[in-house]
């Protein structure tokens, strides 16, 4: 029996959509153009059809495919090298503009994540994804979302104009060393990646002086993947470290190494735990947002290697025992934000309601929702706990059993 998709471009959907889904950094991240629709939709499944999260918790759509899987690049981590034995599909500018737009105007997307292979070289590949952009926006009075992954070493007169259609662009700088790029990816290298990122940094910082200029207003991101080669969880967090910096990123992405159908023989054979993917963005999530430096998160690993059993946060305050327990109503908010339980959220909430009065423990809970992970860390005038607990016993009493023990 013939199981082959009877319309040609359903076929070359399934092929590329399949291909796209090992790019993590997809996710939209709250860059509005003028007349973009407002609200979510419901969820919905389908070839290339993923789910993102906006900063006001949104969850919508994105159309997520390669313009073609052809390559001339022989990465080893990446299905569509150019030694993978995998069909191989490519669709016309047209094709993606009216897949496109077809399914936006269904409701079943609010957005495209597209990416390519490199067929024939980077400028003609990066040419044609940019061509899909502009069409959706010019010729079609397109308002959705857009995400273009910009091609290493594709010229800069392209990806300025890439940016001037696309919500976001990102350029995966793939791996934290460059040593172990040059052996898995000979034909890409760390300078020409960076060089990409910088151009891009420099088009966003000089539309910033113009407010009437749109340029990629939802910013850039990269991808590190985890776990294809030996780079421990102290590399990968320097890196992503040195990459917000130089080059305000919106996000890094990380993505738990899954040997494919069509694996490389240089490569692990077994693919890495998810959470060890999660670890990395609660590090990257504590960097960015709770005031901690990496030296205090490395301080928390063993031989650079994140615990996977507990929280980066949790596993930073039970070897910084002296630093606990702290007072709710008279300790810093650079200490609240270190205290196990509690978030950015909860602590706000905290320092202006203890402004009008001193908070008991009550109040703690009912500004924090829970504190059974926090109260060990924390007094008020009505709470303290007590003798300091040896920290593995602490871990014990807050480590859930592994059955219980969840991602997010």
């Amino acid at each position: 029996m013939n199981t082959q998709p009877a319309d040609p471009l359903i076929a070359k959907l399934e092929i590329l959509a399949d291909a796209a889904k090992y790019d993590a950094s997809c996710a939209s991240s709250g860059g509005k153009r003028p007349g973009a629709t407002k609200g979510g939709i419901g969820s919905v499944t389908g070839a290339g059809i993923c789910h993102a999260y906006t900063p006001d918790g949104r969850c919508i759509s994105l159309l997520k495919i390669l313009l073609t899987n052809f390559c001339i690049y022989d990465c080893a981590y990446c299905v569509s090298r150019r030694s993978s034995n995998v069909r191989r599909a490519r669709f016309t500018v047209e094709e993606v503009v009216t897949l496109t737009l077809d399914l936006y105007r269904r409701n079943c997307i609010e957005g495209l994540f597209l990416s390519s292979g490199i067929a024939r070289s980077e400028d003609d590949t990066m040419a044609d994804m940019v061509r899909v952009a502009k069409s959706l926006r010019l010729d079609h009075g397109y308002r959705g979302y857009i995400h273009l992954k910009t091609i290493p070493g594709a010229s800069d007169d392209l990806i300025a104009e890439a940016g001037l259609y696309a919500d976001r662009l990102s350029m995966n700088i793939e791996l934290a060393k460059e040593e172990t790029l040059a052996t898995l990816a000979p034909e890409k290298s760390s300078r020409g990646i960076k060089r990409g990122m910088a151009v891009t940094r420099g088009l966003i910082d000089e539309a910033a002086d113009e407010p009437k200029r749109k340029f990629a207003p939802a910013g850039q991101s990269t991808q590190m993947i985890v776990g294809a080669d030996a780079s421990s969880d102290l590399d990968i967090m320097e890196t992503s470290a040195t990459l917000y910096a130089a080059y305000q990123l919106k996000r890094v992405y990380y993505a738990a190494f899954t040997p494919n159908g069509h694996p490389s023989s240089i490569l692990p054979t077994k693919p890495v735990e998810l959470v060890r993917e999660h670890r990395l963005y609660q590090s990257d999530w504590l960097l960015k947002h709770y005031e901690f430096e990496l030296p205090e998160l490395a301080g928390a690993m063993d031989d650079g290697m994140l615990d996977l059993s507990i929280d980066p946060k949790l596993a930073w305050a039970l070897r910084n025992r002296g630093r606990f327990p702290v007072d709710i109503n008279a300790a810093p908010r650079e200490d609240l934000l270190r205290i196990p339980g509690l978030g950015v959220t909860a602590v706000d909430r905290l320092i202006a309601a203890r402004r009008h009065a001193r908070l008991r423990y009550a109040d703690v809970a009912r500004l924090a929702g829970a504190v059974r992970r926090a109260r060990a860390f924390f007094t008020t005038d009505d709470h303290h706990p007590g003798p300091q607990l040896d920290a593995e016993v602490l871990r014990a009493r807050l480590t859930p059993p592994p059955a219980q023990l969840t991602l997010f």
